[in-house]
């Protein structure tokens, strides 16, 4: 039996607080996909990025993440109404999925040297 290789591509998460729609409900479960090169580009010539920098994770996010709750469509607006806390525990989750390409961590017992993988329970995630 051969083991196929594949690229995981999404990522579910849980924001810590969570987005309250136009309709005052609050989504918190998210999707988020890898970032490409396309992304990155996109980012780069947003009107938004380039009168102020200080927009070009929000736009980054816009494009990477493709639902939260039942939202399907995620834009920069949407994004702006989040709490600090929730933009936080996006980034970290971000740096996470596209630096590494998951959400788990290699440890080692301290006690019997074992080693093995743990989920990295990112802030707002229980």
């Amino acid at each position: 039996m051969t083991r196929k290789n594949y690229l995981n591509t999404e990522y579910s998460f849980t924001l810590p607080t969570g987005l309250v729609d136009a309709q005052n409900r609050i989504h918190r479960q998210g999707i988020m996909r890898l970032a490409t090169a396309k992304d990155e580009i996109i980012v780069q010539k947003h009107r938004s990025v380039q009168e102020n920098p200080a927009y070009s994770f929000l736009v980054m996010l816009s494009q990477v993440i493709t639902r939260i709750g039942s939202l399907n469509s995620v834009n920069l607006d949407l994004l702006e109404t989040l709490v600090l806390r929730d933009i936080s525990y996006l980034k970290e989750f971000y740096n996470r999925v596209n630096q590494q390409g998951n959400a788990h961590i290699p440890t080692q017992c301290p006690h019997c040297n074992n080693q093995f993988v743990v989920e990295l329970d990112l802030a707002g995630e229980l």
